[in-house]
């Protein structure tokens, strides 16, 4: 009896041991590269490509994806559904014809429709869809458990470790409010513990003034979770008898004056067209006209103060914790040197220094039409405003930060950079007397690498105990060549060095890269940036993870 029991055994295993070796065999015809792109999982949008998997047939053969099996980790409660999605030829998800019904979201979830390999390599998108009240500081972790393919197991190749991704709030998308792109975002937080987010409502076109452009506003009572409707804080509507699409207001930067709470928003408006040939305004627009420059280009603003003659510096400015705002102050005749061509803020956010000068990170272009970056500031509560001297040349958007001692740092986008691998970093200079002169920092064009891209920068003060201390924080696209992989990073000594231990990738693929920070709470970060994944997006950080083990 034992004897014929081991028999029984040893034909078994043999058994086993075929079936494995014919399903290896099968298995071979296919493999399975699983790969995980680092993006914002976004509330608000109806897909989110988390995993991504290529079926690749080693040789020609019919074969059809029978079961996936996939897991959740991390709060699951915050997922509404899974789905799978095709591709489209450059590899990114084809939301319009879901390759299976959405499934509920459950730490083990599985897909049994037929998924036919008809290419010799056939991409599944795994998507998921966030529930509206899904918490920010939430993170989500998807893998694949399994693939069977003609009723075998297949081999699954992971490209890297997998890691939980970031929640974030799809704030701004193509065509919301009936605006066609929403661009270049500042965010601050007022006394009243608001998160104010400003960008570009550009109504007709992506691209940048002239154009139908006004300064929106969307606002947060909840840290960032949900948004009150849209406002419009800039809008020239058609002054001087002039349709809306000569009237532009771009690039606003958002200042929060910390002792009075009094908050300021900056921009650009252009009014009418210079014609880049001449150098003078163009007379006669109407509605139909096709004429376009840009402030940047060549003759497209010019040297003086007037209206026909240059771009125009306004203000305007909330005392009700941005609910109402006040008409715009222009301040070109005061603050922009006639020999300047252009005399513009600097988009993102400005600060209130310890002594309750109010500083706008600003740039222009000089006396030769080259650019630079300086400061702007106010003594006198947002009465008067004086522009300072170049930081340095040939660069332009910027922002700054007050160091320890005092001093106002100002982090530049340098145009030296962009493709340039081999000498790359933002340009940083430093002031000890409100931009009177100019002192090159040490780690200028050497830290902070950049493909030419505005960048921001923001001063984030906590408590380790009794003890109040800071941590600057940078973000920017973190890259040389092109606007992706937008990376946090976070500097423990004033900004003498960035060390690689304390950042975080927040979105990987290419965007039009612009960010903008501001502190929550105490232990709360909150970045607005252009993301790959929506026009504008919103994330959280916790303290705790730009820390570490700092």
């Amino acid at each position: 009896m034992k004897h014929h029991t081991m028999k029984l055994r040893y034909l078994i295993s043999i058994a086993i041991a075929a079936i494995l070796f014919l399903s290896a065999e099968l298995n071979a015809q296919v493999r399975v590269v699983v790969e995980q792109p680092v993006v914002p999982v976004l509330i608000g949008k109806p897909y989110n490509s988390v995993l991504k998997l290529d079926f690749i047939k080693e040789k020609s053969c019919n074969a059809k994806i029978s079961q996936l099996q996939f897991s959740l980790d991390g709060n699951v409660g915050s997922v509404e559904n899974v789905a799978l999605y095709p591709a489209y030829k450059n590899g990114r998800i084809a939301p319009e014809n879901a390759l299976s019904s959405a499934k509920k979201a459950e730490k083990i979830t599985k897909f049994s429709s037929p998924i036919f390999l008809t290419q010799d390599t056939t991409t599944v998108w795994v998507s998921l869809t966030l529930k509206e009240k899904a918490k920010l500081k939430d993170k989500i972790m998807v893998d694949c458990l399994s693939a069977v393919i003609d009723g075998q197991p297949a081999e699954l190749q992971h490209q890297s470790a997998l890691k939980a991704l970031r929640l974030g709030v799809a704030l701004r998308n193509s065509k919301m409010d009936n605006i066609h792109t929403s661009r270049i975002p500042g965010i601050a937080t007022s006394k009243a513990k608001t998160l104010l987010a400003i960008y570009d409502a550009r109504y007709e076109y992506s691209r940048d003034l002239q154009g139908n452009i006004d300064i929106a506003l969307n606002r947060s009572f909840d840290g960032g979770a949900t948004w009150q409707p849209t406002q419009i804080v800039l809008d020239q509507k058609n002054w001087g008898n002039l349709p809306e699409k000569f009237n532009g207001v771009s690039d606003a930067c958002i200042l929060v004056d910390d002792r009075t709470g009094a908050i300021y928003v900056a921009g650009l408006w252009m009014y009418g067209v210079i014609d880049n040939n001449t150098g003078k305004w163009v007379d006669n627009l109407s509605k139909t006209s096709t004429t376009w420059n840009h402030q940047w280009r060549s003759k497209g603003s010019q040297p003086g103060t007037g209206i026909k003659e240059t771009s125009q510096f306004l203000i305007t400015k909330s005392t009700d914790d941005g609910l109402t705002w006040s008409e715009p102050q222009n301040i070109t005749e005061h603050t922009k040197r006639p020999e300047w061509w252009l005399f513009a803020p600097a988009p993102g956010h400005g600060i209130t220094l310890k002594d309750g000068t109010l500083v706008f990170p600003t740039q222009g272009r000089d006396s030769q039409g080259v650019p630079f970056s300086n400061i702007t500031y106010s003594k006198d509560g947002g009465k008067t405003w004086v522009a300072s001297n170049a930081a340095y040349t040939n660069t332009t958007e910027c922002m700054a930060v007050e160091l320890n001692d005092g001093s106002i740092m100002l982090n530049m986008r340098d145009n030296r950079n962009g493709g340039n691998p081999l000498n790359n970093g933002r340009r940083i200079c430093v002031t000890h007397d409100l931009g009177k002169t100019w002192t090159e920092h040490p780690t200028s064009r050497k830290a902070l690498i950049e493909p030419t891209c505005m960048a921001s920068i923001h001063k984030h003060v906590y408590k380790r105990g009794k003890k109040t201390q800071s941590v600057l924080l940078f973000c920017n696209p973190e890259s040389c060549y092109d606007r992706s992989h937008l990376t946090l990073k976070a500097s423990f000594d004033d900004g003498n060095s960035w060390p690689s231990t304390h950042k975080i990738l927040l979105d990987e693929w290419a965007g039009f890269g612009y960010s903008c920070i501001t502190s929550v709470d105490e232990n709360t970060i909150g970045i607005l940036y252009e993301s790959s994944q929506a026009q504008i997006v919103f994330q959280q950080i916790d303290l705790k993870d730009i820390f570490r083990d700092n």
